[in-house]
């Protein structure tokens, strides 16, 4: 008690100074007449000292003594550590230390224990153990553990078990279900009921807030009394439109009126009693203007064979029987084999009686039923009336004579300008000139290689005629011609003066070789083109055209001895080409297309389209209006140049591929021949008159070649001034038909 005692008197002389400056400031305001109080008086009302001043405290001076301060500051410091002991004692709050010697400094130091985090508080205010922050947490897969705490310490990883022991779980905890899986710390964590509710509550397709109200009351700022917005939200001026019609509206209104006047828009008519809503009988069939349904087909009645006891001549032998069980059931006569019992009681039931329902209520339903007016018509008035062959002679009818090739297939032929000389090459390399009249071989040439082409120069002043072997094309005279006919030909061929070179250099090759008996002229083409396929010449005799097994396309100028070649690039495989008889157009025709070409304009005019799969064969008709088209899938295609780009006729009449095709120079015919071994005549008329079509009459089927190895004619040529046709075949005979 005496410690306390001190303490107080010690307190109250703490508390001197502060009481002289009270009492100091009292004076000051006692000197200005004002009354102030403070807050702890709550208005009690304190009497003044009347201007009365009191003294100042005198100050002991032994009181100033070391001894008192000393034993002052003791009872202090016991009293201030006696407070913090009964306060340490009732909270707790500090852990207490231990003070130990340290082993660097030698002196002593406190230590205080760890913190444990697993003390007694709230669970949802604790920070995750794992601190490893917002990081992907695959990083730490091949690791055993999932971070670290707060320490800097490893945080493992927390077993998990396989999809059984999921399942147990399930099973043994009800509440297994109300957990997530807790990406941070690897293992699962227990929802809490808020979190719950708003999963629930998503899911459900609420509100997530559970104190949210859609229905409360709505809260009306900007109506009421005492809440009317008086300041505008403009200042501007009313406009004059607020208070004044809109003149278009008027207009809109007397354009109304009036049409309501004149008649063009009636109102609504009032209302009667034929107006008002009429009650029928749905089940009652309507008036309709359209003609009845036809009535479904009545099936056929049952036959004797329908029958249980059918006659023996109805019952199937056994061959029957597995003939109509191995026939597909599209394919049989009837649905049913006869059966014959005793009694009507022995028969079964009807295996395929709901299938055949089904499929009667499947006809009815799906196939409609009209009713067609049946036209008599007679069938023979549908086939187009041609003339008889017989009032569309001459035509060649019969073979008159064969020249036959001892070795190889005769894939070349061509005939003289007046029709009296043929040539025919073969694929042992030679090359036969015999006489069309008698077939004899007039001369004979042999080459190293197979003949690729040959042909005859149309001009009449000169004779002479090309063949095509290797890379080379040999320009031969033919024996027993007139002085004058040779000497010309032969000028023609190797003048005493050669023409200057072009200015454009080409590849092409002409050498002069008039010593030799094989060949007066040689055109040397390039390495890479190949054998040449075809040779074509132009009506006036001056250019020749050349089509190699390479594709590559030349065309030839005699008098120049000059060869270019007309297209850079070629679109496709070059397989046959054509002059135009009066025009300077150019046919080109590769595997599936035809294209014709302008040479003097040097463009492409017009591409036609036969829909072939792969062209063998073409000719122009000799007025150049129109062409026809050969293929290896056995379709003939006549085309109009005048009309589309589409074949006029498509023509099938063969078996195999068509081989060769060739209009005759004068007569109204043309041929075709095929690898199944016929040649087939056709009589093919076209008008000057553009609007009337042209006629073609199928007339004659010649069958004279053998087919072999599955080829059979290879070559038809017409003679010019007779209705005779020369074919050359596989067989290596050359056959001559006349009429």
């Amino acid at each position: 008690m005496v410690a306390v005692t001190t303490s107080k008197d010690t307190r109250k002389r703490k508390q001197a100074p502060q009481e002289e400056v009270t009492n100091e400031r009292n004076g000051l305001n006692g000197a200005s007449n004002l009354e102030m109080h403070s807050d702890d008086e709550d208005g009690e009302e304190i009497g003044s000292d009347d201007g009365e001043v009191e003294d100042f405290p005198e100050i002991d001076v032994a009181s100033d003594s070391e001894e008192d301060e000393e034993s002052e500051e003791d009872e202090e410091e016991a009293d201030e550590s006696g407070e913090g002991d009964s306060d340490d004692s009732d909270l707790h709050i500090f852990p207490k230390p231990k003070t130990i010697v340290s082993d660097i400094t030698g002196r002593p130091k406190r230590v205080y224990p760890e913190i444990e985090p697993d003390y007694d508080s709230d669970s949802s205010t604790e920070d995750t153990p794992n601190r490893v922050g917002d990081v992907p947490m695959h990083w730490y897969d091949d690791l055993p553990h999932i971070g670290y705490d707060i320490n800097g310490k490893q945080v493992l990883r927390p077993a998990r078990g396989d999809e059984l022991d999921k399942f147990l779980k399930t099973v043994d905890d009800p509440d297994a279900w109300t957990s997530a899986f807790d990406k941070n710390m690897q293992g699962d964590k227990a929802l809490s009921p808020q979190e719950l509710d708003i999963i629930r509550r998503l899911y459900e397709g609420e509100n997530p807030d559970a104190q949210y109200d859609p229905y409360e009351p709505t809260i009306e700022w900007f109506t009421g009394k005492g809440k009317e917005e008086v300041m505008p939200l403009s200042a501007a001026p009313e406009p004059k439109r607020r208070w004044i019609g809109s003149k278009w509206e008027k207009k809109k209104i007397m354009k109304i009126v009036r049409a309501i006047r004149q008649g063009r828009i009636i109102p609504n008519k009032p209302k009667t009693k034929e107006s008002k809503f009429q009650f029928y009988s749905i089940w009652s069939e309507p008036p309709s203007s359209h003609p009845p349904p036809l009535p479904a087909p009545k099936p056929s009645l049952p036959t004797n064979s329908e029958s249980y006891n059918p006659p023996e001549e109805y019952l199937p032998t056994d061959a029957e029987r597995a003939e109509w069980q191995a026939t597909d059931p599209e394919d049989r006569e009837r649905n049913y084999l006869p059966q014959k019992y005793s009694s009507l009681r022995l028969v079964p039931g009807y295996d395929q009686f709901i299938k055949e329902r089904f499929n009667r209520q499947l006809d009815l339903y799906l196939a409609p039923r009209i009713q067609r007016t049946k036209i008599n018509i007679d069938p023979n008035t549908l086939i187009p009336k041609l003339p008889s062959p017989s009032s569309l002679k001459p035509f060649p009818t019969y073979k008159s004579l064969t020249f036959t090739h001892a070795r190889g297939r005769v894939r070349a032929l061509s005939i003289s300008p007046d029709g009296a000389w043929a040539l025919s090459g073969d694929e042992d390399g030679v090359v036969s000139l015999w006489e069309v009249n008698v077939g004899k071989e007039i001369k004979r040439w042999k080459f190293e290689s197979k003949i690729g082409s040959l042909d005859w120069c149309p001009r009449s002043d000169v004779t002479y005629f090309v063949v095509g072997v290797d890379d080379t094309l040999h320009f031969i005279i033919p024996p027993n011609l007139p002085s004058a006919i040779f000497s010309a030909t032969q000028s023609s061929l190797a003048p005493a003066t050669l023409p200057p070179p072009s200015a454009i250099p080409s590849p092409v090759k002409w050498v002069s070789n008039s010593s030799s008996d094989l060949s007066i002229l040689k055109v040397e083409l390039p390495p890479s083109s190949g054998t040449p396929t075809q040779i074509t010449w132009h009506r006036r005799g001056d250019y020749m055209s050349t089509v190699s097994s390479g594709g590559g396309v030349w065309i030839h100028q005699i008098s120049r001895r000059h060869s270019q070649a007309p297209f850079k690039k070629v679109r496709g495989s070059v397989q046959l080409v054509l002059f135009h008889p009066t025009k300077p157009h150019f046919f080109v025709a590769t595997q599936q297309y035809v294209r014709i070409y302008n040479l003097s304009e040097q463009k492409l005019l017009k591409t036609l389209m036969p829909g072939i799969r792969w062209i063998s064969s073409m000719d122009v008709h000799p007025s150049g209006d129109h062409l026809i088209v050969g293929g290896y899938d056995r379709k003939l295609c006549w085309f109009d140049l005048e009309l589309s780009d589409k074949p006029y006729k498509v023509m099938r009449y063969h078996v195999k591929a068509i081989r060769s095709l060739h209009f005759h120079p004068t007569y109204p015919l043309f041929a075709s021949s095929s690898d199944d071994g016929a040649i087939q005549i056709f009589h093919a008329r076209v008008y000057n008159d553009l609007m009337t079509d042209p006629l073609i009459v199928p007339l004659k089927i010649l069958r004279g070649h053998t087919v072999k190895d599955g080829l059979g004619v290879l070559q038809v040529r017409w003679c010019n001034r007779q209705p005779w046709l020369i074919s050359s075949g596989a067989d290596g005979a050359v056959n001559v038909w006349c009429s």
